[in-house]
C-alpha cells in the first residue's frame, strides 16, 4: 500500500526497487505458519487470541486476534494489526483489517503506514531519508491496485508534518498510473494548492500529457505574472511543451519546448521564447517595444561508417529583447550568437569534418547594427602529427586543411553571398635532446586563397592568393628544484621547482594584409619575427603520499624584430593578430611596438576547498598595469565566499575601460537542514552601479523547504526588481517560479 503511494508522488526521483534479499529462517515459499497464545480451529477456520501472527515467505501479519481460513487464506485481524511486507520494507498499523495472506488483497480500516523512501540523490534537488507516511479512514488492495479513502500521504516526521498531500480517494495501479481526487496540499494546514484531479504516470519512463503547474511572480517593469502550459506526449518519440506567460504590463511571453529520437542514435531538441511585447511605457505615456525572439535547436545524429553529426543552432531575433527579457545576467550582456553544425568521421590520426557555422556579433541595440558571418558549407581534412621517421632524427608530420563558402555582412560592407577560400598547411617538426635540453625546430607552409578582397573601400572580385612560410624553435631548459623542510600545516615536505623556457617564431610571406577579407583567426597570421621567454615558479607540497601544487607564477613576455608585423599594424587603430591573441585576451597593439605586455598568471590553493587566480599585464610601454583579473574562493564548513575583480586601464582604442567587481558570499547549501543564506552582486565601480544583485534565504526541514530571492537588474535597457519563491518537497520536485538553475544554492 505505501509503496505504491510513494511511487505515485516520487517516481521520477526514486530509484527502481532492489530485488528482495532472502530472509534467514524464512517460511518457504507457499507456506504459512500459525502462532498465537491460545488457539481452536472449528473446521477450516482457525482462532488465534493473544499476539496472534500469520507470516508467509511475503509478509508477517500480527494483531490482538485472528480468524483465520486455512482452506481460502482469508484473515480478519482486529486489535492493534500491524502487517509487514518484506521485500518493499513498507508497515501498515489499522484498527481492522480483512486480508488474504494468499492472494495479498484485502481491507484495512483506519490505516497509517510507512514506507522507506528509495532515493536517487541528484544536484540541486532535496533529498531525505524519511520513509513515507500515509494515513487514511479505510484502504482497499487488490490483485492490481491500491485505493486509499480520505487520506493523506507525506514523507515529514510524524505527528506533526511540515506538509501533507490530502486527497478524497488515491486510486494507484504500480508500474502504471496513480490519480487523486480532490487533493489539496497543504503546508501546517495551510492549504497551498488545489487539484480537482492529480494524474501521475508511475512508468519507468514515463509519458502522458497533461497540464503543466501554473506559476506567478511579480515585476517591477513587467507587473504581475500568470503562467501556465500544457505537455503533449506525442508518442513515444516525441514530445512537446508549451507554457504561456502573461504580465500585466507588458503582454503575452511563449515558451515551447520540443523534443525527438525518430530511431536508436538520433535524437534532437528545441527551444523558443518569444515575447508579443506591448512596449515599455515612459513617464511621458510612450511606449518602447522591445519584444523578439530566442530560438535554439540541438540535435546529434549516428549516421553509420564512422560518421557523427551534432549541430546546435540558436537564432536572436535583437539584443534589446535578450537584455530586457532574459533571466541570466551572463546572457544579457553576451552580444554574440553562435550556429554551428557538423557531421565527420575521426579514424587513426585523421579527421574529416562538414561544417555549417553562422557567428552574429550586436554592435548595439540598435536594429541591423551586426556584424554575421556565415559558413556554408566548410570542409576540413586534418593529421594530427605522425612520426614518419625513428632513428637518429625523430620526424613528425601533420597537415591542417579547409575549404569552404563564406559570406561576410554588416553595415558598411557585405561579401557576395558564396566567397570561396581554401586553406592549406603542412607541418613538420622534429626535437634534438642533450640530457635535460631540448630544442624543438619546427617548419610549415601555408597556402590560403580567397575568391574576392578588400581594396581599401570595398570588395572587389580579384582573387588573392596568399603564401606564408612558418619556422618555430622552442628551447626546453632542465627545471631547477630545491626540497625544504617546511611548516607542518603545509604538509610533509615543499619543494620549489623553477621552469624556464624560450621561443623563436618568424613568419613571412604575408604583403597584402589589408587586403585580406576577415572571417576568423586564419586572417589573423601576419608577418612577424619575435622571441618569447617565460620563467614558472611552482610550490609543491605533499600530504598523506600525494602531490599537489601550492602555488605557481608565471611570467611570460615577447620581443618583436618586426615593430609594425610587416605593415599589418595601424598606429591609431585596435590591431588584432594571432600573435597577439595567442599571448594575452586583451588587445594591447594600437600601433608599432618592440616589446609586449608582461604577462603574470599567480595561483594559490594551500587548502582543498581555497584558491585564488589572479592574471595582470603590465605594459612597460604605458608604464603601468593595463590588465588585471582576480578571482577567489573559498569553502569552510557551511560558509562560503567567491569574489572577482576585473580591471582593463588601456586606452579607448583599444578597449573600453573596466572596473567590475563580484562577490557571492553565503552559509549553507542546498540540502543543509534549518536557515541558509547567500549573497550576490555585481558592481561597477566606473558607473558606480549596482548592475546585478541576488539575495536568497532559504529554510530547509527534514522534508520540505521553502525560497524567497529577490533579484535587481540595472544595466543598459533594464532597470528591474523581481521577487521569485519556492517550495521544495524533499525527493520530489519544487514547486513556484525559482527555477533551479537560478537558485545560489
Amino acid at each position: 500500500m505505501g509503496l505504491a503511494l510513494l511511487t505515485a508522488v516520487a517516481r521520477a526521483q526514486v530509484a527502481p526497487p532492489p530485488k528482495p534479499l532472502a530472509r534467514p529462517q524464512a517460511i518457504p515459499a507457499g507456506e504459512i505458519e500459525a502462532r498465537s497464545v491460545t488457539q481452536w480451529c472449528e473446521g477450516p477456520w482457525c482462532r488465534l487470541r493473544g499476539r496472534a501472527e500469520l507470516e508467509t515467505a511475503e509478509a508477517l501479519l500480527r494483531a490482538d486476534s485472528i480468524d483465520y481460513n486455512e482452506q481460502t487464506g482469508e484473515a480478519e485481524a482486529r486489535g492493534n494489526v500491524y502487517l509487514k511486507r518484506f521485500a518493499e520494507g513498507e508497515e501498515i498499523w489499522a484498527e481492522r483489517v480483512d486480508y488474504n495472506v494468499r492472494t495479498e488483497t484485502g481491507r484495512f480500516y483506519a490505516v497509517r503506514g510507512s514506507v522507506p523512501a528509495r532515493i536517487e540523490a541528484r544536484p540541486g534537488v532535496l533529498h531525505s531519508s524519511n520513509p513515507f507516511y500515509f494515513q487514511g479512514e479505510w484502504a482497499e488492495r487488490l490483485q492490481d491496485r491500491y485505493v486509499l479513502h480520505d487520506g493523506f500521504i507525506t514523507n515529514c516526521k510524524m505527528p506533526r508534518p511540515w506538509w501533507v498531500l490530502a486527497g478524497s480517494k488515491f486510486d494507484i495501479i504500480p508500474g502504471r498510473r496513480a490519480v487523486a481526487y480532490h487533493t489539496v496540499l497543504r503546508m501546517r494546514k495551510v492549504p497551498l494548492f488545489y487539484a480537482p484531479v492529480y494524474y501521475k504516470p508511475l512508468e519507468r519512463m514515463p509519458r502522458r500529457s497533461g497540464l503543466l503547474a501554473p506559476n506567478i511572480g511579480n515585476s517591477s517593469r513587467r507587473g504581475k505574472m500568470l503562467g501556465g502550459g500544457y505537455y503533449w506526449a506525442i508518442n513515444r518519440s516525441y514530445d512537446v511543451s508549451y507554457r504561456g506567460q502573461y504580465f500585466t504590463q507588458r503582454g503575452l511571453a511563449h515558451n515551447v519546448d520540443v523534443r525527438g529520437a525518430p530511431r536508436e542514435g538520433i535524437e534532437f531538441s528545441g527551444f523558443l521564447y518569444g515575447v508579443n511585447d506591448r512596449g515599455l511605457k515612459l513617464k511621458s505615456g510612450e511606449r518602447i517595444k522591445q519584444g523578439g525572439v530566442l530560438a535554439a535547436v540541438s540535435a546529434r545524429a549516428d549516421l553509420g561508417w564512422g560518421f557523427q553529426a551534432r549541430s546546435q543552432i540558436n537564432y536572436l531575433s535583437s539584443l534589446l529583447f535578450r537584455q530586457a527579457f532574459t533571466e541570466s545576467f551572463n546572457e544579457a550582456i553576451f552580444s554574440e550568437v553562435h550556429s554551428i553544425g557538423f557531421a565527420g568521421r575521426h579514424w587513426s590520426s585523421y579527421g574529416l569534418n562538414f561544417v555549417f557555422q553562422r557567428h552574429e556579433n550586436f554592435q548595439s541595440t540598435q536594429p541591423g547594427d551586426a556584424i554575421v558571418i556565415r559558413k556554408l558549407p566548410l570542409v576540413e581534412f586534418s593529421s594530427r602529427p605522425r612520426q614518419v621517421w625513428r632513428r637518429a632524427l625523430p620526424v613528425w608530420v601533420s597537415l591542417d586543411s579547409s575549404a569552404g563558402l563564406m559570406r561576410r555582412k554588416q553595415p558598411l560592407f557585405q561579401t557576395r553571398q558564396f566567397l570561396e577560400r581554401t586553406d592549406l598547411r603542412p607541418h613538420v617538426m622534429t626535437a634534438f635532446r642533450w640530457k635535460d635540453i631540448s630544442l624543438i625546430p619546427s617548419f610549415s607552409m601555408r597556402h590560403t586563397r580567397y575568391g574576392s578582397s578588400w581594396d581599401g573601400q570595398r570588395v572587389v572580385g580579384r582573387s588573392l592568393d596568399r603564401f606564408t612560410r612558418e619556422f618555430a624553435l622552442a628551447l626546453e631548459l632542465p627545471s631547477l628544484s630545491r626540497v625544504y623542510k617546511g611548516p607542518s600545516w603545509l604538509g610533509q615536505g615543499l619543494k620549489h621547482v623553477i621552469e624556464p623556457r624560450a621561443s623563436f617564431r618568424k613568419v613571412s610571406g604575408i604583403d597584402d594584409f589589408d587586403r585580406i577579407i576577415r572571417f576568423d583567426e586564419t586572417e589573423l597570421v601576419a608577418n612577424t619575427t619575435e622571441a618569447e621567454i617565460s620563467l614558472t615558479n611552482r610550490l609543491l607540497g605533499k600530504r598523506g603520499g600525494r602531490v599537489f601544487e601550492l602555488a605557481s607564477w608565471e611570467v611570460w613576455q615577447r620581443r618583436y624584430f618586426d615593430p609594425d608585423f610587416g605593415a599589418a599594424v595601424v598606429a591609431g587603430r585596435r590591431n588584432v593578430l594571432a600573435s597577439s591573441l595567442d599571448l594575452t585576451g586583451y588587445a594591447f597593439l594600437d600601433g608599432p611596438r618592440r616589446y609586449s605586455p608582461v604577462v603574470s598568471a599567480f595561483r594559490l590553493a594551500p587548502y582543498p576547498g581555497f584558491g585564488v587566480e589572479w592574471r595582470a599585464d603590465y605594459d612597460p610601454l604605458r608604464q603601468k598595469m593595463v590588465n588585471s583579473g582576480l578571482t577567489a574562493d573559498a569553502r569552510l564548513s557551511k560558509y562560503f565566499v567567491s569574489v572577482g575583480h576585473n580591471s582593463v586601464r588601456s586606452t579607448r582604442t583599444l578597449s573600453p575601460p573596466a572596473n567590475q567587481f563580484r562577490g557571492l558570499i553565503g552559509i549553507g547549501q542546498d540540502n543543509r537542514r534549518g536557515w541558509n543564506a547567500a549573497f550576490s552582486a555585481i558592481y561597477d565601480f566606473r558607473t558606480g552601479q549596482m548592475q546585478f544583485s541576488t539575495t536568497q534565504v532559504t529554510y530547509n526541514t527534514d522534508c520540505c523547504g521553502w525560497s524567497v530571492q529577490y533579484r535587481r537588474f540595472s544595466f543598459g535597457a533594464r532597470n528591474e526588481n523581481q521577487f521569485r519563491v519556492a517550495f521544495v518537497l524533499a525527493n520530489i520536485g519544487s514547486f513556484g517560479t525559482l527555477k533551479k538553475q537560478e537558485r545560489l544554492f
